[in-house]
């Protein structure tokens, strides 16, 4: 029996689709990292029942930090973006978090440097907060060595494929990690949006992206570029599509980065049958509803879409590209001419 409801969420569900394709999928994935978090925050003393903690999220690290200071007796103090949906808020509000969310933006990097530049201003107004920094701070890797263990107790032995977003580097990477320390060969295949600065590809802008969650407009140090193998950037109709065939055929409802997920999964697994691939399905479809699923009639069936295979960044092109990253370190970044250059041709 479970003490609070944040243990019994936080635990996924591993799903066969195939006999070498199995879906991780979790209700809401960061709980394991915000519970490991704040549990090594207590015991280390940094912080103590009663302290607020503070953080910047697109949504489910928010609900996942919510839980995890309701579960340990702790303040938490959420900066939002827009995405913050009606529903989420509510929880939210009940749980007893302050919620701030900022004004819109036309783009995931002034949200995020907006979000950013509020929390300097919170801890400079209340220095006793406790900034979680879940794009930063490592400790937000030991929350999945559990799920890596998981996995390696349900799967049999043999090399595995682990494919989800990169997002603040810590699931993908964690899990990866945790896995081959453990003597398991793991190939490492990250998946990006378009505009996303953490594998290059902000110079090619996605208008449509609404999978913030898997990548970002500034740098995340928690992301460990050279742990990667491969990587994909899809965009948001691929993703939708990778969603809806998800949904059609197995009935596993969720978020869009899964089905960018699933549609990686499904190239590589053609590219490469010797693993058993794992596709991470980070959280549920239900926010997506209105920006996504309801346009399902405009999806494509995945078999008929191919990603374009790059040798440099400067390649990168809609709707889909995915390259040999091969254990890489991160690329340079672009100058603002320079983005604007490639951008414009």
């Amino acid at each position: 029996m479970y003490t609070h409801i944040a243990e019994a969420v936080k635990r996924p569900d591993l799903i066969s689709l195939q006999p070498d394709v199995v879906c991780l999928r979790f209700e809401t994935m960061k709980i394991y990292s915000a519970l490991g978090a704040v549990r090594h925050l207590l015991e280390s003393g940094t912080v103590k029942p009663g302290d607020t903690l503070v953080d910047s999220s697109s949504g489910i690290y928010a609900h996942a930090l919510a839980l995890a200071c309701h579960r340990y007796g702790m303040k938490c103090h959420i900066v939002g973006s827009t995405t913050v949906d009606r529903t989420l808020r509510a929880q939210l509000e009940i749980l007893g978090v302050t919620l701030e969310q900022v004004r819109p933006s036309q783009n995931l990097r002034l949200d995020q440097e907006l979000r950013v530049r509020r929390i300097a201003e919170i801890l400079e107004e209340n220095p006793s907060y406790h900034w979680m920094r879940q794009y930063h701070d490592g400790i937000h890797y030991h929350g999945y060595r559990d799920v890596a263990g998981a996995i390696a107790r349900e799967l049999p032995d043999g090399p595995l494929a682990l494919v989800g977003g990169v997002g603040s580097g810590a699931s993908t990477g964690a899990i990866a990690t945790y896995l081959r320390d453990a003597g398991r060969d793991v190939s490492l295949v990250g998946v990006q949006p378009f505009g996303s600065v953490t594998f290059g590809s902000e110079h090619v802008p996605d208008p449509d992206m609404i999978i913030a969650g898997i990548g970002s407009a500034i740098e995340f140090r928690n992301v460990r570029h050279d742990l990667y193998d491969r990587i994909h950037w899809v965009n948001f109709d691929c993703a939708l599509s990778g969603a809806v065939e998800l949904l059609r055929s197995s009935g596993i409802f969720a978020g869009l980065s899964t089905g960018a997920a699933y549609l990686a999964t499904q190239w590589e697994r053609r590219r490469d049958a010797s693993r058993t691939y794992v596709f991470i399905a980070a959280d549920t479809g239900h926010r997506y509803v209105e920006s996504a699923y309801a346009r399902h009639a405009e999806a494509e069936h995945i078999d008929a879409l191919k990603p374009h295979e790059i040798t440099s960044l400067d390649e990168l092109r809609h709707p889909w590209s995915t390259t040999s990253w091969s254990g890489l370190r991160a690329p340079a970044p672009r100058t603002a001419d320079d983005s604007v250059t490639r951008a414009g041709g």
